[in-house]
């Protein structure tokens, strides 16, 4: 017999081809992730909430600024007087003129870019947008209805107008986009053919009955210069309901973002998360539309520039967006207030000029990104 010499080392194991391959440990497959992973993610974490805060800061600021400057300005002392002592002189013009406006300005705003946000979401579309979709238009053309032909007057009497307009617009747009086969492009030329359609529609109504002209034209390009106590009151329930559906959504939403299987299987319903969009977009639309007129660009914009900051993370996208679109729609309000002395230019054209510059800026990104 011959000697069997030991090895250094621990023995060979000899096994079958292919055997061994399921009861390989997980590391041997799965890289393990980098030690620093959980750091990095704490640090993420930190910096957009701390992005947040500045945001609310930024918010605070143009909330100030929008009580102060008008046609005559008032220093941060009369501001303060103005808001707590009845017997200023600056009393009325805060109290019943400017903190009316601003508190608009402020719902307003962060119902059009959270409304923005869900649509591009839910739509997959980047140029999803509440003006360009038509829903707006589909609000201005329900109150036009109700003011020429009904004889309703006031937000809290064709509130209801503006929002069955823009509900009926949504679904139109839907359907005449491709349905459950839309895709971005679809989507963005039905909400373009019903835009065009609606606002001609609205036009003629306005020329065909002064009447309609005179209490309607500064309301259809946008504005704020209306807002009164009354008016936030009765748009502020809408406003409040929606924004809690939009940021009830951001986890359903990413989870829809991974495709129809994955968020089933995570546990999300796709059915019903679109139907609770759709309700939540309605709500912030219509009663923004009612209470300001047709405000474009806003929804378009704070999305795209919150997702620079926060990436496509909505639980985070969504905060941001109802904190920096109330500052896009003030600071054009306080703009179109000092361009336009002694008057002022509505906000509705000052966001129309300022979104419109920032949407060819996204046009020449996406060919460069292309070439």
């Amino acid at each position: 017999m011959h000697d069997v010499i030991p090895r250094s080392g621990p023995p060979e194991r000899t096994e079958p081809a292919g055997a061994g391959t399921s009861a390989a440990p997980a590391s041997a497959t799965v890289p393990a992730p980098p030690a620093d992973a959980p750091d990095r993610t704490r640090g993420r974490h930190r910096a957009r909430a701390l992005g947040l805060v500045g945001a609310l800061l930024l918010l605070a600021a143009v909330l100030v600024l929008s009580i102060a400057v008008g046609a005559k300005a008032l220093s941060p002392g009369e501001v303060w007087q103005g808001l707590t002592d009845p017997g200023s002189p600056a009393y009325t013009v805060v109290n019943r003129m400017r903190l009316p406006r601003t508190l608009l300005g402020l719902l307003s705003g962060a119902a059009l870019g959270l409304a923005g946000a869900v649509m591009q979401a839910v739509t997959r579309n980047p140029l999803a947008d509440p003006g360009l979709l038509g829903i707006n238009a589909g609000a201005s053309a329900a109150i036009a209805t109700a003011v020429a032909f009904l004889g309703i007057g006031g937000f809290t009497g064709y509130v209801w107008f503006g929002l069955i307009g823009a509900a009926v617009v949504s679904l139109l747009v839907y359907a005449v986009g491709g349905g459950r086969q839309a895709t971005p492009a679809g989507l963005a030329l039905a909400g373009a053919a019903l835009n065009a359609a609606l606002y001609s529609y609205v036009s003629a109504v306005m020329l065909l009955d002064s009447a309609s002209l005179d209490r309607m034209r500064f309301w259809t390009v946008g504005s704020l210069a209306s807002a009164d106590p009354s008016t936030v009151a009765a748009v502020t329930p809408f406003v409040l309901v929606g924004l809690v559906l939009a940021l009830a959504l951001a986890r359903p939403l990413n989870a829809l973002a991974m495709g129809e299987e994955s968020a089933q299987s995570l546990g999300a319903r796709p059915a019903r998360v679109r139907t609770v969009a759709v309700v939540a977009v309605t709500l912030l639309c219509g009663a923004a539309t009612a209470a300001c007129g047709p405000i474009v660009f806003v929804g378009l914009t704070v999305p795209h520039l919150v997702r620079a900051l926060t990436g496509p993370d909505l639980r985070w996208m969504l905060p941001y967006c109802a904190v920096l679109a109330p500052v896009l729609l003030l600071g054009s309000d306080v703009l179109g207030r000092v361009l336009g002395r002694p008057g002022e230019l509505q906000v509705g054209i000052v966001t129309a000029v300022l979104g419109g510059v920032f949407f060819l800026l996204f046009v020449r990104r996406g060919k460069a990104a292309r070439a």
